[in-house]
């Protein structure tokens, strides 16, 4: 073991004792008070993979929230004042830090008009102004959508240490339900004020801090470890998420070939064997039946609950024969508006043996617009129609 690492080890094992300290008795003073020396030793990398310890150990997320803010703040000087790298402004992370910039810009922005709203609960106009001005934070979330979706994957597959992420990805939701609260109360007149003024306090507490430990904690880590190519490929997928404020410069599309590979299907944006695919399909619950541009029957699935019974003597067979003369010029006219580029969509809905049926047809194109078929899928919807409330998730 190096020199360094057995520094390191020493002082994540310190860390950890300050961690559990904090989860188990919510004070730390006394070792705040005899470690202040050591306070002025840590890097950010040590909270990375003292996170990842904390997380594996399986504490509450709650309790693992509090105890990050806190543990954080011991050492906010320490952090703010560590020399980072920094990313170049059009890269990847770049373009998540100038995004962070203008958030902040917001939040400056919403200061004055909360104070004034506090100061004068009933104003309308103040009240609205609020409300448009929280509307620009909304369109942040797309912040933590990139990072959930495009930056958490890379890193998850280059760090063993990742499990940090966890907390971060907790603490956007938290920010999520905030903002919509916020807006909620605004938009309906109906201002808890008490449980309003907490959570735009949270809500403020929260983004700044994650903006500080992306900026000094996440990204200079990642960069350090993760080849810049790989991150700013990232570009295109993010502009098509929606950068909040910034966007990136015109980026090019990472061209994947499509095709079979040691007898996978490579599909562009994941890898699967024949028999995934058959599984995949099989298991959907609804019926589908693909015609090619030349107006042949190629494929149907066979799920576990058939709407419509399919055999395979259809394979091959023209589309206009596989329905009833009552019906058929309505399939020709879809399938010609379909390949005159008229429509791409349409939709019926039947009642049959008490079930309601959902039956659409959509037009299948390739990259250039060609016209390469039809898929029609068959679902029985009742249970849909009959959907009411919410039921999230965290509910099953």
């Amino acid at each position: 073991m190096s020199e360094f690492s057995e520094t390191a080890v020493v002082r994540l094992n310190k860390l950890r004792e300050l961690a559990h300290l904090l989860l188990y008795s919510g004070n730390a003073h006394e070792f705040i008070v005899a470690n202040e020396a050591f306070i002025q030793t840590v890097i950010p990398t040590d909270f990375i993979r003292l996170f990842d310890d904390i997380i594996q150990e399986g504490h509450p997320m709650g309790d693992v929230k509090v105890m990050v803010n806190k543990i954080l703040n011991v050492f906010h000087l320490t952090l703010r004042n560590y020399s980072r790298i920094a990313p170049a402004p059009d890269s990847f992370l770049g373009l998540l830090e100038r995004n962070n910039r203008e958030m902040k810009s917001r939040l400056d922005a919403i200061r004055p008009v909360f104070k004034a709203f506090v100061d004068d609960v009933s104003n309308d106009g103040i009240r609205m102004q609020l409300h448009e001005l929280f509307a620009q934070l909304v369109v942040f979330v797309n912040h933590y959508t990139i990072k959930e979706n495009l930056l958490f994957p890379v890193i998850e597959s280059h760090w063993p240490d990742y499990r940090c992420l966890q907390i971060m990805w907790s603490f956007h939701d938290d920010i999520r339900r905030n903002i919509k609260a916020v807006q909620t109360q605004l938009e309906n007149r109906v201002v808890d004020f008490e449980l309003f003024k907490r959570q735009v306090g949270d809500l403020f507490f929260n983004m700044l801090a994650i903006k500080f430990r992306e900026e000094v904690i996440l990204f200079p880590y990642i960069l350090a470890t993760i080849d810049p190519k790989v991150l700013n490929a990232l570009l295109h997928e993010g502009s098509c998420i929606g950068f909040p404020y910034v966007s990136a410069l015109q980026s090019e599309t990472v061209q994947t070939e499509i095709g079979l590979t040691n007898s996978m299907v490579n599909f562009s944006t994941g890898m699967l064997s024949v028999e995934q695919v058959q599984l995949i399909f099989n298991h959907l619950p609804v019926d589908i039946t693909f015609v090619d541009e030349h107006n042949k029957v190629c494929y149907f699935s066979s799920p576990k609950k058939r709407i419509f019974p399919r055999t395979t003597a259809i394979i091959g067979r023209e589309v206009n024969n596989c329905h009833p003369p009552e019906s058929v010029h309505v399939v020709e006219k879809i399938v010609e508006s379909f390949r005159s580029g008229q429509k791409n969509q349409a939709d019926f809905w039947i009642r049959m043996k008490g079930q309601m049926i959902l039956i659409q047809y959509f037009a299948v194109r390739d990259t250039g617009g060609e016209y390469k078929g039809v898929i029609e899928v068959s679902q029985e919807v009742s249970h849909i129609q009959a959907l009411d409330g919410e039921k999230r998730l965290l509910d099953w």
